[in-house]
């Protein structure tokens, strides 16, 4: 069976409760789930978006929203990080260098570094700490997070990423299915259980609709 691929990025608090929930959906469907670092501004740049955090009266309903997702889920109490928005960039390349076999324990220290009330992951030092905290060589993988190749991994997954259709995180991949957001993740299980309501031919059906209006630019 194909393993369920997990995009994500540290920046956003449903993602941080999305990886909880897709530990979940994955160990109980017996699937593998591979996490895949991306960075979320570049599906906005990519798709003309602006991100929650930049739109005032969406950035302060989203944390909200989110909090209540992470009480939902069990996860307690969503603490934001110092700033928001920050850099995720050297946390998810150093993600990326870290073996296969510890990538799930980096993350979830570095999750709870950014939205579980730890002191962040936006600098070298606080990133450094994250993983040296969980048993990981945190100068050697902050180390090897500045070398090309990984540089260039985190580039071609979040291509990948997009070219695949992905807009936001977190987003599930579930055998060529995308399922979007804390709310859509929800729609995995159903779906890995053969019980997805969406029609085989809907997607061509909206494809062929024909626009009758256009939103035009302010100003």
């Amino acid at each position: 069976m194909k393993p369920l691929r997990l995009f994500f990025d540290y920046i956003s608090p449903y993602a941080y409760v999305g990886w909880h929930t897709a530990q979940a959906i994955a160990e109980r469907h017996c699937r593998q789930l591979v996490a895949e670092p991306i960075l979320f501004a570049a599906l906005l740049n990519a798709h003309g978006q602006k991100g929650p955090a930049e739109i005032p009266a969406k950035r302060a309903y989203t944390f909200k929203d989110a909090y209540r997702k992470a009480h939902a889920a069990g996860l307690g109490r969503l603490v934001p990080p110092p700033s928001h928005p920050f850099n995720p960039l050297l946390a998810l390349r150093a993600t990326r260098a870290v073996p296969d076999s510890e990538r799930a324990r980096a993350i979830t220290a570095l999750y709870a570094a950014t939205w579980g009330g730890g002191a962040g992951i936006d600098s070298t030092e606080l990133v450094t700490r994250v993983l040296d905290g969980v048993g990981l060589d945190g100068p050697a993988v902050v180390a090897r997070a500045s070398e090309p190749g990984i540089k260039a991994e985190l580039k071609a997954a979040t291509d990948e990423a997009i070219a695949l259709g992905v807009f936001g995180v977190p987003t599930l991949e579930v055998d060529g299915e995308l399922f979007f957001g804390v709310d859509g993740l929800a729609f995995a299980s159903a779906f890995l259980e053969g019980h997805d309501p969406v029609p085989r031919d809907l997607l061509a059906q909206w494809a062929e609709l024909p626009a009758s209006a256009s939103r035009l630019p302010r100003g």
